[in-house]
């Protein structure tokens, strides 16, 4: 887990973008069909909606809305590779990437899926940003695509609350190291050995074993974002914003607390999304840019844990995308 550097030009935030399905499943909802309270899922869990994709909605779908806002608030408008980071792709075979970026008009260009559970966009960032620093791009286009709502069984009350459906987008340009929206060293990490807490051979047959999950989430999140931080020349004080996967909201209120981030510098909306997987930060990056919650200067901390088991974390400062203009609500309810 020892922090990466790219070597050659910085890779760069330069614009976001998100989606989510209209369809919103509030825990009064799942009361009607499971053995569950709308009590017990907020104590546990924090959450109190999601949004659910409809039979006739895919990943790629998602993908394509998340990415084009990105686009749209991106200059230039093109980007030489895409990425999508997804646990939930449309098929095995082929890739869920290339079929988003010919949608996008962007057919020609490289498009790759990457699968690393819920860590999966800060992997993508990490590949992109080695993209951009060895040449290959100037721009990429880095989207966390998922459906997770479709893998717990219809009557798992432990997990069908969890889950929510959703995709979030950013646009890396080629940049300069320490500049605004540059991403520092990233610390990413994996343990095989844990590969069957959260698993799941096909959909309506997710296991999770929630205390280990637990357990090694705050661990693992919390040391890469000491790593992080530390690379990065930061001392956790400096933290002005704690950006973590959206599991539940035990668990990064367990790791604000170690890492000594005070409760009014950790950005949350897992209220109202559940878990999104791949899609969980960008959503939330989208969303507190949007109201205010993140803005330009603040230093910033990501992490995330994830399936695998995978874990990572990475700093930057919040750069100033004054010409983004995500539709009200955006990263809420669309």
């Amino acid at each position: 887990m020892t922090p990466t550097t790219a070597r050659g030009p910085a890779a760069v935030v330069s614009a976001v973008g998100s989606a989510l399905p209209p369809d919103v499943v509030s825990n009064n909802d799942l009361t009607a069909r499971l053995d569950t309270t709308d009590e017990w899922i907020r104590s546990r869990t924090g959450i109190t909606r999601r949004h659910i994709a409809g039979a006739d909605q895919s990943t790629a779908d998602l993908a394509v809305r998340a990415a084009a806002q990105a686009l749209t608030n991106s200059e230039p408008e093109y980007v030489d590779a895409l990425v999508v980071a997804t646990t939930t792709p449309d098929r095995c075979c082929p890739a869920t990437a290339p079929a988003v970026a010919t949608r996008l008009r962007l057919t020609g260009i490289p498009a790759y899926d990457l699968a690393a559970g819920c860590t999966g966009f800060l992997y993508a960032l990490a590949t992109s940003a080695g993209l951009i620093a060895a040449g290959t791009a100037r721009t990429v286009l880095v989207v966390g695509a998922d459906r997770l709502a479709s893998l717990p069984h219809p009557e798992d009350r432990t997990t069908v609350p969890l889950f929510g459906d959703g995709a979030g987008a950013v646009v890396l340009r080629q940049g300069c190291e320490g500049e605004p929206g540059a991403l520092g060293p990233m610390v990413l990490g994996s343990d095989g050995t844990g590969a069957d807490l959260i698993r799941a051979a096909r959909p309506g047959a997710l296991h999770m074993d929630g205390a280990d999950v637990f357990r090694h989430a705050v661990d693992r999140m919390s040391a890469a974002s000491r790593q992080a931080a530390t690379a990065a020349g930061w001392d956790l004080a400096d933290v002005d914003r704690l950006v973590p996967h959206q599991a539940n909201s035990r668990i990064t209120s367990f790791v604000a607390r170690q890492l000594g981030v005070p409760e009014g510098r950790q950005l949350s909306n897992v209220a109202e999304v559940g878990n999104t997987g791949a899609a969980s930060i960008p959503l939330l990056l989208a969303r507190a840019f949007a109201d205010g919650r993140l803005k330009p200067g603040h230093r910033t901390l990501l992490t995330a844990f994830g399936a695998g088991l995978t874990w990572g974390a990475v700093a930057l400062t919040w750069p100033d995308l004054s010409r983004t203009r995500l539709p009200e609500g955006a990263g809420h309810d669309r």
